[in-house]
C-alpha cells in the first residue's frame, strides 16, 4: 500500500492556504491574483513531483503521470468563496498530489497511475464546476458567453486576463479509469456519530424555485379583510406547505429550505401588493424530485386567482443528481474497515466536480469530519489527524482499484 508522507502533505496544506489568506481561511475566488498565483504554485508543486503539469486555456491545473499508460483522477477544487475555508476543496487536491508523489517515490506508478487535478471554479464564481465541465466536454461557447462574475466582468474576459493559453484538458476514455474526490463533510453528521470517514453513495440534484404573488396595495386599517387583494398570504400558505408536506412526499435524505421572502410596499399599515420567496429541495433521487415539484406546482395553481391575487411559479435552478459507483462505494467501506474505522455510507447535500465526472467516469467520493459542521466561513477546519487519515485512506482505495475492472 502507498506510504503517505504526514508532514508534507500538512505542509503543503498550510502553503497552498497562504494565497488569498483571509483570517484562519482563505479568500482565493477563480480568476483573482491570490487565484492565479496559488495555480502557478502548485504546477510547479506538481512538476517537482515528477509529473508532467500544466494549466490548461480555463485555469485548470492537471499533473499527468507519465509513466503509465492508465490511470485514475484524483482532484477537487481550489478556488474559495470570499472569506471561506482553507479545506473545502484544496484539501481533495493536496490529496491527490501527495498520493501521485508517493506513489512515485515507491516505484508503484508504472502500472496505475494517478493524475492529479484542481478544476477551475467549482464554486461559482462565474460558471459553477466551469472545469469539470471542460475536463467532461460538457461547455458550450454558449454557455460560457453568458457567464459572468464580478463587477460584471464576462468568464471570458477573465480567460483572456489570466492568458493561461493552450487546449483544455479532456478525460481521455483510454487512459482514465476512474475519478476520486475527497473532501471536508461541510456538514455535522460524522462528528455528531463520532466517526472519522464518510463514504459518498450519491450527490444530491437541486431543483430551485421562485414563488411570486400579485395584488392590491390599500390601507391596512380600512380595507376589510374579506375585500383585500393581499399578497402575502398565498406565499405564507406555500411556507407552511413547504415545511409541513415536502416531508411526506421525500425520503429520508430529502432537504428543503425556504431562503428568501419579500413583501412589498413592506409597510405595517399597508396590505401587501407584491411577495415573492424562492423554495430549494434537494435529493439523489429524480423520482422524489419530480414529486416534491408535481406537488409544490399543483399548490401553486390552486391558489392562483384566489382572492383576486395572482400566484406564479418559476424555475430558478435544476441540477441532476448523481450516483456514485457502487463498486467504488464498496471499496471505500472496504478501505474505512482494513484502517480500523467504521465508516458512514451517506449522500453528499452540497454539489462538488464529482456530480459532472461522475456521469462520465467511475466516480466515489470520501468525507472527513468538519469541527462543528462549519463549512463555508473562515472557521472551517478539520483535525490534523482526520486530515491524514483521510489522505491514507484515498491513498489505499487507488492500490484496490488497480485489480478492478472499470
Amino acid at each position: 500500500m502507498t506510504q503517505i508522507n504526514a508532514e508534507r502533505l500538512l505542509a503543503d496544506m498550510r502553503a497552498l492556504a497562504r494565497f488569498g489568506a483571509c483570517g484562519t481561511g482563505v479568500d482565493r475566488v477563480s480568476y483573482s491574483e491570490a487565484d492565479q498565483a496559488s495555480r502557478r504554485w502548485l504546477r510547479d508543486r506538481m512538476t517537482e513531483a515528477g509529473l508532467t503539469a500544466r494549466i490548461d486555456r480555463v485555469g485548470n491545473v492537471a499533473g499527468i503521470s507519465a509513466r503509465a499508460d492508465r490511470a485514475v483522477v484524483i482532484g477537487s477544487h481550489t478556488d474559495s468563496v470570499p472569506r471561506g475555508g482553507w479545506l473545502d476543496g484544496a484539501m481533495g487536491v493536496i490529496y491527490g498530489l501527495e498520493i501521485t508523489r508517493s506513489r512515485i517515490e515507491q516505484g508503484l506508478d508504472r502500472t496505475l497511475g494517478v493524475d492529479v487535478v484542481s478544476f477551475q471554479d467549482e464554486e461559482g464564481t462565474y460558471l459553477s464546476c466551469l472545469g469539470s465541465r471542460a475536463f467532461c466536454s460538457d461547455l458550450s461557447d454558449a454557455d460560457m458567453a453568458r457567464a459572468s462574475g464580478p463587477g460584471g466582468e464576462t468568464l471570458n474576459a477573465a480567460i483572456t486576463r489570466a492568458n493561461y493559453g493552450g487546449s483544455v484538458w479532456v478525460r481521455d476514455p483510454q487512459r482514465h479509469k476512474a475519478y476520486l474526490e475527497a473532501h471536508i463533510e461541510q456538514g455535522p453528521r460524522l462528528e455528531a456519530a463520532g466517526l472519522r470517514l464518510g463514504v459518498v453513495t450519491g450527490i444530491v440534484g437541486i431543483r430551485r424555485f421562485r414563488i411570486t404573488c400579485g395584488g392590491q396595495a390599500d390601507h391596512a386599517g380600512t380595507t376589510p379583510i374579506a375585500l383585500r387583494r393581499d399578497a402575502a398570504r398565498p406565499l405564507i400558505h406555500l411556507a407552511h406547505w413547504v415545511h409541513t408536506e415536502v416531508a411526506t412526499l421525500g425520503g429520508a435524505d430529502t432537504v428543503w429550505n425556504v431562503g428568501m421572502m419579500m413583501v412589498r410596499p413592506g409597510a405595517a399599515n399597508v396590505v401587501p401588493s407584491e411577495s415573492e420567496m424562492v423554495v430549494e429541495f434537494r435529493d439523489t433521487s429524480l423520482e422524489i424530485l419530480d414529486r416534491i415539484e408535481q406537488g409544490l406546482l399543483a399548490q401553486v395553481h390552486a391558489m392562483d386567482g384566489r382572492a383576486g391575487v395572482t400566484v406564479k411559479a418559476q424555475s430558478i435552478a435544476s441540477s441532476l443528481p448523481t450516483l456514485m459507483d457502487a463498486r467504488l462505494v464498496t471499496l471505500g467501506d472496504e478501505v474505512a474497515c482494513a484502517l480500523g474505522e467504521p465508516s458512514m455510507r451517506m449522500v453528499s447535500g452540497a454539489g462538488h466536480d464529482a456530480m459532472i465526472v461522475g456521469r462520465v467516469l467511475p466516480s466515489v467520493m470520501l468525507f472527513v469530519p468538519s469541527i462543528g459542521g462549519r463549512s463555508h466561513d473562515i472557521v472551517e477546519n478539520t483535525t490534523d489527524t482526520d486530515i491524514v487519515l483521510g489522505c491514507q485512506a484515498l491513498a489505499a482505495l487507488v492500490t484496490r482499484i488497480e485489480g478492478l475492472d472499470l
